[in-house]
């Protein structure tokens, strides 16, 4: 454990950055999935708008790099094409 004051804030608030960033990760990984498994079917155009939300805020926050948002969107928009 460390000895110095400033070190032990700057564990407290990266553990809550820590945690911050897992639950966005995990909610962008959830939208994405339900995007791709309602491709083809009437829920479709929703699931896409909110897993491109999620990456953009995500992207945005820099939780992800905005290159890896875009690479991501790009290749979920393939998938519902392809689909058509």
């Amino acid at each position: 454990m460390a000895n110095i004051k400033s070190q032990k804030k700057r564990i407290l608030t990266n553990a809550k950055a820590t945690s911050r960033n897992r639950a966005t990760k995990s909610e962008v990984r959830t939208r994405l999935k339900n995007a791709t498994e309602t491709i083809g079917t009437p829920e479709n155009p929703e699931a896409l708008r909110l897993a491109v939300k999620r990456l953009d805020m995500a992207a945005s926050k820099r939780v992800i790099h905005p290159r890896q948002a875009a690479r991501k969107k790009s290749r979920l928009m393939k998938k519902i094409n392809a689909a058509k």
